[in-house]
């Protein structure tokens, strides 16, 4: 029995049970231990790949399972981070307007608003789909990643930002979530193959930046982190482009 053929799907595996025990702690509002277990989840999304190739048993099979463990880690659980947030945004507006949180939702159509954060999940669904089937993002990204858009929602209720308040606010990132995911923007690899500067420069400048804003933002690093990526990304196919 050839043991290495299956550490990479057993890694994904991992995945996807991190994915699980998020979901499970984001229904109890507990986003912190939530947010690690995602982070965990991605770790083992990250190294089933390396390994697969590592050991040459990379197949059908592999990608498939990936995708559908992704679903859960970076898909469901940020959607349902967003639900969640919304929704406890929502009860509190009612509380505050006098309103029955219990109010049957014929009567009060806001209280459908805190389902459109699962608009983030079907954009994951829709763009981890697409990625098996696209030959173009072999090395590099068109549009964002799921885990590193799952790390930005998970994020939100862990930093304290004025706007993080409002569910309009919240309603625009959800939207702009989705659509980022699956947007042709080409993002940047940040694979460095040697240890050249001059070739990998943006590579590195980027990844120190990260290191830096880590170390002094802690969990305000990580969204800034993703849309400096993003923006990034966008400028450099701008002076690609002259």
């Amino acid at each position: 029995m050839n043991i290495k053929k299956h550490i990479p799907n057993f890694l994904t595996l991992l995945n996807l049970f991190c994915g699980c025990i998020a979901v499970v702690f984001i229904a109890e509002f507990k986003f912190d231990i939530a947010f690690y277990f995602v982070c965990l989840g991605i770790f083992f999304d990250f190294f089933d790949g390396f390994f697969a190739r590592k050991f040459g048993v990379a197949g059908p099979l592999g990608v498939q399972l990936d995708s559908l463990a992704d679903m859960v880690t970076s898909g469901v659980a940020p959607g349902f981070v967003m639900f969640k947030i919304l929704l406890k945004l929502e009860d509190q507006i009612q509380v505050c307007n006098g309103c029955d949180p219990n109010m049957a939702l014929g009567f009060n159509y806001y209280a459908l608003l805190p389902y459109l954060g699962f608009i983030i999940t079907l954009g994951a669904c829709y763009r981890l789909a697409n990625f098996n089937i696209d030959t173009r993002q072999s090395d590099s990204f068109i549009g964002l990643p799921t885990p590193a858009n799952a790390l930005f929602i998970m994020s939100l209720p862990l930093i304290s930002v004025p706007f993080i308040d409002n569910q309009w606010v919240l309603l625009v990132i959800t939207l702009l979530s989705a659509y980022v995911m699956n947007a042709e923007i080409p993002l940047f690899s940040l694979k460095i193959k040697n240890f050249s500067f001059q070739k990998y420069k943006l590579q590195i400048g980027f990844l120190v930046a990260s290191i830096v804003m880590i170390v002094t933002l802690q969990f305000l690093a990580i969204p800034l982190i993703i849309l400096t990526y993003v923006l990034l990304s966008v400028l450099n196919n701008i002076l690609a482009k002259k």
